[in-house]
């Protein structure tokens, strides 16, 4: 009898979600903003999929990652917003238990993937401009795909290890996330015991990644930029355009990372922003960033939409 009382005690079915704002009027307006920022980026992601997919100048080791990273865009921003854009209408913003673990297992499985593939096309590029008559031998289909392989593995063990201790917490009375998604460091406050130790363990985590991932990039970058200043080539122009794409991404990710995991477990206003803007508009950039700053797939969308006009021509 005492078991079945504590077990009951020590049971949340549900979390319920404080979202951005709680003024009606705001939340009309952000469902319209959200649901344009979150077409732009899917779409804009899957043209860049298509794009990589039905152009054969397109394949290259560089084009096949970076139809990889659009794809893990194209998760990182479904695994929350379109929950966030229907909770804008709704009154109550509940989440169920099961709901809430596994928003934190997908953001934790792409936020994860997406570092190690961005340190892989750091690698990709530092191959292409450090050694570039071994670059198709290195770079080769095997190499790209074991790459993708590997960028996926890491995610979902990264994931799973936070995962494996908080399914288990006792959440017995509290439940409000103040975030639009269940946000791990929020959720592990919410359990009914002394968090701490478990609060070490995802900064140790977490952190452990991102610094490996950010410092590989670093050391990356540099030598690759290195290379270029050195060779002073009628090719550098295109090498740094290529490469400020690159760059600019990885800042746009781990900016927001860095301040994430040096407050981790303080709740601030700017922290919700930092959230919308991981999973809404990185996602959004990123296919704009490398549509803008590359000839390349900018011919290729040109030569895509074309046909797609020919094709409603010819009906």
């Amino acid at each position: 009898m005492e078991g079945d009382r504590l077990l009951n005690k020590s049971m949340v079915t549900e979390f319920i979600l404080l979202g951005l704002s709680s003024s009606r009027e705001l939340q009309l307006f952000l469902f319209f903003i959200f649901s344009v920022f979150y077409g732009a980026a899917v779409m804009g992601n899957i043209l860049i999929i298509l794009t990589v997919i039905t152009d054969s100048r397109l394949h290259s080791p560089m084009y096949f990652l970076l139809s990889n990273l659009s794809f893990i865009d194209v998760c990182q921003a479904t695994f929350a917003t379109p929950k966030m854009i229907a909770d804008f209408l709704s009154e109550h913003k509940t989440i169920t238990f099961k709901g809430c673990m596994s928003q934190i297992f997908f953001l934790h499985v792409f936020g994860g993937s997406e570092m190690v593939l961005l340190v892989a096309m750091a690698y990709d590029r530092y191959i292409a401009i450090c050694k570039p008559l071994h670059y198709m031998t290195i770079m080769s289909r095997r190499t790209c795909t074991v790459l993708v392989g590997v960028s996926w593995a890491t995610g979902i063990l990264h994931s799973a290890s936070h995962l494996v201790f908080t399914i288990d917490l006792p959440f017995c009375g509290p439940n409000k996330v103040d975030n639009f998604f269940c946000d791990l460091p929020l959720v592990i406050k919410l359990a009914c015991l002394d968090t701490y130790v478990f609060e070490i363990l995802v900064l140790t985590n977490s952190g452990l990644l991102s610094l490996i991932c950010f410092l590989l990039l670093l050391i990356s970058y540099t030598i690759i930029l290195a290379t270029v200043h050195r060779q002073a080539s009628g090719g550098t122009s295109r090498a740094l355009s290529t490469l400020s794409a690159h760059i600019t991404v990885v800042v746009l990710f781990f900016g927001p990372l860095i301040f994430i995991y040096i407050w981790p477990f303080e709740s601030f206003t700017i922290d919700k922003f930092i959230s919308v803007f991981f999973t809404v508009f990185t996602p959004l950039l990123n296919p704009m960033i490398y549509t803008l700053r590359n000839k390349d797939v900018k011919e290729a969308m040109k030569k895509l939409r074309n046909q797609h006009v020919g094709s409603k021509e010819a009906f």
